[in-house]
């Protein structure tokens, strides 16, 4: 089963650059004007999943409560490593979680949208 999470917003660029430059992860695929919509896929190159963005002339406003967040699980010290140190270079400012289990096994930041993102350390070997 492939999975793809897919979000429109009004923030196509910046959301690009953070989830690549920040998190490392890649550009898969994208398209432009396709019915009115701009879109971008995001992800790991031979993963099962990867993030949708979409943007349209319509505005958004966002509907995502407190509780939504995605969690990422770094496969190594040494990639938990590399994202705190971007995490620190880029000033990005963290935050916690209504659960309190979030804010015990993971770092909270939010995405240019506000959108939580967890970075979990419960899986480093």
């Amino acid at each position: 089963m492939t999975f793809r999470f897919a979000r429109h917003t009004n923030n196509l660029e910046p959301l690009k650059s953070f989830y690549c430059n920040v998190l490392g992860l890649e550009v898969l695929g994208g398209f432009e004007n396709h019915d009115g919509y701009d879109g971008v896929f995001i992800g790991k190159t031979d993963e099962n999943w990867h993030l949708e963005f979409t943007k349209s002339s319509e505005k958004v406003t966002f509907n995502f409560g407190e509780e939504d967040i995605l969690v990422f699980y770094p496969n190594s010290k040494l990639e938990y490593d590399v994202l705190l140190e971007k995490i620190k270079n880029h000033s990005i400012e963290l935050t916690t979680s209504k659960n309190p289990y979030w804010n015990e096994n993971s770092l909270l930041f939010l995405d240019p949208d506000g959108y939580r993102i967890a970075i979990s350390h419960l899986k480093i070997q």
